[in-house]
């Protein structure tokens, strides 16, 4: 702790001076002020629900997406690290869908980031979130400045802002996942629509068969819940079907076991 902020904070003040009564906290926020121009702009929950709302009224297409630490480190394959150093750091990518090395993935991922509408990005500045996250996009020349972001945990802001059961409201569902037949059991036990059920989801290298299983269903929007597959799912069924997609992400499995309440 002391060499990751007191440390720092002791070599930046200037020789011959003493800091008053300051803790690094307040130094922090004082400097933080000082760089807000150079932020970038996230849409707020109302934002992306207002968006997403507006595209299946008027039946066009929509993809939110969501960049956790483990498509950040899929993406990182021999652009950002070695893949010694991603075998090591993202030993759950098998759980997410990913066996590295696997570049093919790797470049379908980045393509459907910048075909996403909107594209949920990490707060938390751990080590394989937000700080991986622009050495990332920079790596494959995905300007930041020309994504539309939001926040990568929309999928549960939706629902503590009381959005969620409003967008579910009244639409055709289609629940696509491990957990799609339990998640789809749930929301038609709380009166929402779920017109189909798309299940297994076996990785990155399911996309294809999933998607045309997708394809028989009549649907106003898909709630993916695949791991890193659910990024490419989303934008393919955005720009292939016209349809609204949202990355689900855990949000199923909370509404499965009935830890949600819509």
């Amino acid at each position: 702790m002391y060499e990751g902020g007191e440390l720092l904070l002791e070599q930046a003040t200037p020789i011959q001076r003493l800091l008053p009564e300051i803790s690094l906290r307040d130094v922090i926020a004082l400097g933080a002020e000082q760089i807000a121009h150079r932020c970038l702009p996230l849409l707020d929950v109302s934002e992306v629900y207002e968006e997403m709302e507006a595209a299946i009224r008027e039946r066009r297409p929509c993809a939110v997406v969501r960049l956790g630490d483990g498509e950040l480190l899929t993406l990182a394959q021999d652009a950002v690290h070695d893949m010694e150093t991603i075998r090591r750091e993202g030993g759950f990518l098998p759980y997410a869908g990913v066996h590295p090395p696997d570049l093919r993935a790797r470049d379908e991922l980045a393509a459907a980031i910048r075909q996403a509408h909107i594209v949920g990005v990490p707060l938390s500045r751990r080590k394989h979130f937000q700080p991986l996250l622009h050495p990332v996009l920079r790596a494959h020349r995905i300007p930041p400045e020309s994504l539309r972001m939001t926040h990568s945990a929309v999928n549960y802001s939706l629902h503590q802002t009381g959005l969620l059961g409003r967008l579910l409201a009244g639409k055709r569902l289609l629940v696509v996942g491990n957990l799609a037949p339990a998640l789809g059991h749930a929301l038609n036990q709380r009166g929402y629509a779920v017109t189909g059920a798309v299940s297994p989801v076996n990785g990155v290298g399911d996309v294809e068969r999933v998607l045309q299983e997708i394809r028989g269903f009549d649907f106003d929007l898909a709630l993916v819940s695949a791991g890193i597959a659910a990024v490419m799912l989303c934008t393919r069924i955005a720009g292939e079907l016209g349809r609204a997609a949202l990355d689900f992400g855990h949000m199923a499995d909370g509404i499965a076991k009935g830890k949600y309440a819509l």
